[in-house]
């Protein structure tokens, strides 16, 4: 029987005795038998990350149909990765306290879990996965990792059940199979065929090498496509068991990879090399920009006008969240499939390159713009742009004016969801694979696991700021906003929110910026093929898709504007539709809540949850 979640009915209760855990132990004690309770970031934590995640279900999910029904197919992949590695931690952590709790408790537990993965059944039959296989390449590689992080729980939970009831801790007897690793086959089959589709996007005509984006499009080999790809192939090295089904149909049929067959095996050498030679391009790619960010990706200058050229010339310098994250797990598969600390060097730069570029500071563990003007009581001038956020927080370009699209509303959360991934704990705990043993022996690889260790623990201030402002932002209901910052802040109904020029993120027109995530795709020759262009309506010149929801304007202020703080600046205001206008909840603009910003704010609560195990 499923178990009955209260609805929690404010945001400071959002973590209430509604969840079957309960807070830890004051005396939480670590291996050495040393009080490790004070190191915790929060004793809540636990539980405001389950609720998260209850929350998500109740208010999103429709279970008779088995899918989160304002989701679109590739962030319904994402949002159930968020859910199964989630049930991951959730079981990590039963099999940390079972020890000390009876037998009824731990069985009522585990019902929970299982009602949770019937969640991630019922979107398995849900998911479109005939539209998927037709659109972009990035779409369908959402969904070989989604699948792949419930094979990784599916194998972690099992584990622990058998060694339940080998125990005699209480499991029901036949615990030691538990009947989640019955869809382990159909899981992998689905990841299998999804990696074989998205394979065919690697092309070495243009730019060296790398994965274009769209086929249907000019060609566009951008930094996202080429991450999944990198990430989904050694994730499909380490974690894919084997797939011999043929059904409902083979990709390698037409292919000109004449290894690819409908029967593959456990660590396929094919996907440890696609993932080697990806990262290969793409490290050579030039795609990080001066701050060490990943810009979006390239186009090829002339392309379809007649130019023989074939190089990756023309950069989009817009810069998203998600670009800096899901490289993350590639590199971690890297290193665990290779033991070669380059890999996790690679990450560690990125990540504090991300840091630095949310105004933080990691030395002093402090944000590099004085915050106290944040604080409640007058006016709130915003800190400037970093390049990736403001005031120590992460943010996305759309995330100040409040127009998001649903892509972008996807985006923290996936680099937060991969940066746990990569400083898990648990991580470099996992036997290397390949014969690595003969060239590592267990000194060096513990110093190996030791620094990286210590570099995780690093960003734990910098992770917990962020936790704390995505709470700041949640609703009477529990539901988590999109622009984090803002949980930093407290608005009046009057109130205005003011920041000067250096608060804007870069203009997305002209200076090779083309925020095509929010925006749309432009429907210009760079971007659409000559015969798909369509005319331009009468009196127009035409433009891509526009952002869905209530429209949120920037209103330029005067010197004499007594709302505004300072002499010049803008001020950030939504019409309400009554006329007026209104700042006090800014994450009330444009799309809004939605399943997407749900699924961010519980992937910064599992990234805390996950790193923060490196304090112990």
């Amino acid at each position: 029987m499923r178990f009955s979640w209260a609805v929690v009915v404010g945001a400071a209760t959002a973590a209430s005795a509604a969840s079957p855990w309960p807070p830890l132990p004051l005396n939480l004690k670590d291996k050495n038998g040393t009080d490790a309770g004070r190191s915790l970031p929060d004793l809540n934590l636990f539980n405001d990350m389950f609720m998260a995640l209850s929350n998500m279900q109740d208010a999103y999910f429709e279970r008779w149909v088995g899918t989160w029904p304002r989701g679109i197919d590739w962030t319904r992949a994402v949002m159930g990765t968020h859910v199964a590695a989630t049930l991951r931690e959730i079981s990590h952590e039963l099999e940390r306290r079972q020890p000390d709790e009876g037998a009824e408790c731990a069985a009522r537990k585990q019902e929970v879990i299982a009602g949770y993965f019937a969640d991630v059944i019922a979107y398995y039959f849900a998911e479109d996965a005939f539209a998927i296989r037709n659109q972009a390449y990035d779409d369908m590689l959402w969904v070989v990792l989604g699948w792949l992080e419930s094979i990784q729980f599916i194998d972690e939970h099992n584990r622990f059940l058998s060694k339940t009831a080998a125990g005699g801790l209480g499991a029901r007897p036949g615990a030691e199979t538990w009947y989640g690793s019955h869809w382990i086959p159909a899981f992998a089959h689905r990841a299998r065929i999804f990696w074989e589709l998205a394979a065919k996007g690697w092309d070495t005509k243009l730019c060296g090498g790398g994965m274009i984006w769209n086929p249907r499009l000019m060609p566009y080999k951008n930094a996202i496509t080429n991450q999944l790809f990198m990430a989904a192939s050694i994730s499909m090295y380490l974690h894919f068991p084997g797939d011999s089904n043929p059904s409902p149909f083979s990709s390698a049929a037409g292919s000109n990879q004449s290894h690819w067959n409908a029967d593959w095996g456990p660590r396929d050498p094919v996907f440890g090399k696609a993932a080697q030679e990806t990262h290969r391009w793409l490290t050579a790619s030039n795609m990080t920009n001066a701050q060490g960010l990943y810009a979006d990706g390239f186009h090829i200058s002339g392309h379809g006008s007649g130019s023989n050229n074939t190089r990756c010339d023309q950069r989009d310098e817009m810069v998203y969240t998600y670009n800096q994250g899901v490289i993350l797990t590639g590199l971690l598969g890297l290193f665990q499939a290779t033991g070669r600390e380059q890999y996790l060097r690679e990450g560690h730069a990125l990540i504090q390159n991300v840091v630095r570029a949310t105004g933080y500071d990691l030395a002093r563990n402090v944000p590099v713009d004085d915050d106290n003007h944040l604080r409640p009581g007058k006016p709130t001038r915003l800190p400037p742009w970093r390049g990736l956020g403001r005031a120590g927080i992460l943010e996305e370009a759309c995330d100040v004016s409040g127009t998001c699209s649903q892509d972008a509303q996807t985006f923290k959360g996936i680099w937060m969801h991969h940066f746990a991934t990569f400083c898990s704990p648990a991580a470099l705990q996992l036997t290397m694979h390949r014969p690595i043993a003969k060239e590592l022996d267990e000194s060096a690889l513990g110093g190996m696991r030791a620094r990286h260790a210590s570099a995780c623990r690093r960003y734990i201030p910098w992770l917990r700021r962020n936790a704390r402002a995505a709470m700041g932002t949640r609703d009477a209901r529990g539901l988590f906003g999109m622009w984090w910052t803002a949980g930093l802040l407290q608005f009046a109904s009057s109130a205005k929110l003011a920041f000067g020029g250096d608060a804007l993120p870069p203009s997305a027109e002209g200076g090779g910026v083309v925020d095509y995530r929010n925006l749309g795709v432009p429907l210009d020759a760079v971007w659409v093929r000559a015969v798909d262009l369509p005319p331009p309506p009468l009196g127009e010149t035409g433009s891509g898709q526009k952002p869905i929801g209530r429209r949120s304007r920037i209103a330029s202020a005067t010197s004499g504007d007594r709302d505004h703080v300072g002499k010049r600046g803008v001020g950030l205001e939504e019409e309400d539709g009554r006329g007026g206008t209104s700042t006090w909840d800014p994450n009330l603009r444009g799309r809004g809540r939605t399943v997407e910003t749900q699924g961010g704010g519980l992937a910064v609560l599992r990234a805390l949850w996950v790193v923060s195990r490196h304090e112990l």
